[in-house]
C-alpha cells in the first residue's frame, strides 16, 4: 500500500471505531479534526503523512471514556499502524501525538513532555474544534451525556486546576467556557490556527453575553 492507500484504510477504520460514539468525540468530529489539520499544515514544515495519522486516530479510544486510562488511545492506534506496515519511527511520532494532544495535560508540569511540529498542528486542529459555535454545540452535548447542569451561580469557576482535578471535575457546563474554552485561543501555536481561533472565540463571548442576559432575565 501507498500513503494514501493507507490514509483510506485509517479512515475506514476510526469510523468503524467510533460508530457508537459519544457524538461531539464521534467521526464527524475527527473528520473536521482532520480538515483542520490539512489545511494548518498548509503553512508548515511537517510530515503531513504523520499529521494525517494522528489526526484521524487521535480520539479512536479517549480516556474520558475509557476509566482515564490515558495509554489506551495510543496502544490502539499502535496496533492499528502496525496491521498496515507503518514504519515504527512513525508509529511511536503518532503515539506520542496521541499521548500528549490533550489540554489536561497542560495543566502539570511540560518540561519533559514529547513536542514536535507534528504535534503542533494536530493539537492545533483539535483545539479549533472545541471552541467556537461547534464547540459551544460539543460543550453542551457532553454535559448533557454527563447529565451535568447548564449552570449554576454558587459553583464559581476553577481556572487554575491541577491534572487530576479538571479530570475529575463534574462542575456545570457553563464553567467549562472558563476553566478550558476560553483560554484556548491563546494557546494556539500556529499562524494559521491562531487567526481561525479569533473569531470563534468572540462568538463565545457573544454567546455567553447573550446567556447570562437571558438566565437573569
Amino acid at each position: 500500500m501507498n500513503e494514501k492507500e493507507k490514509i483510506t484504510r485509517t479512515k475506514i477504520f476510526v469510523q468503524d471505531i467510533l460508530a457508537e460514539a459519544e457524538k461531539g468525540h464521534d467521526w464527524s468530529h475527527t473528520l473536521r479534526v482532520y480538515t483542520n489539520a490539512l489545511l494548518i499544515s498548509k503553512g508548515e514544515e511537517v510530515d503531513a503523512f504523520v499529521v494525517q495519522l494522528a489526526a484521524l486516530l487521535h480520539d479512536i479510544a479517549d480516556s474520558k471514556f475509557h476509566n482515564g486510562n490515558e495509554e489506551v488511545g495510543p496502544l490502539k492506534a499502535r496496533n492499528f499502524l502496525q496491521s498496515i506496515s507503518i514504519d515504527q519511527e512513525i508509529i511511536a511520532h503518532v503515539e506520542n501525538i496521541i499521548r500528549y494532544m490533550s489540554f489536561k495535560n497542560t495543566l502539570e508540569d511540560q518540561s519533559a513532555a514529547f513536542s514536535s511540529p507534528e504535534l503542533e498542528v494536530v493539537r492545533d486542529a483539535d483545539r479549533l474544534d472545541a471552541i467556537g459555535a461547534i464547540g459551544i454545540a460539543r460543550t453542551f452535548h457532553f454535559g448533557g451525556y454527563k447529565n451535568r447542569s447548564m449552570y449554576d451561580p454558587e459553583i464559581p469557576p476553577q481556572v487554575n486546576q491541577s491534572k487530576e482535578a479538571y479530570k475529575k471535575s463534574s462542575a456545570p457546563t457553563i464553567n467549562h467556557f472558563y476553566e478550558k474554552l476560553l483560554l484556548l485561543k491563546d494557546m494556539m501555536h500556529t499562524p494559521t490556527a491562531k487567526k481561525l481561533a479569533e473569531e470563534r472565540h468572540d462568538f463565545m463571548l457573544t454567546f455567553l453575553e447573550q446567556f447570562f442576559k437571558e438566565w437573569n432575565g
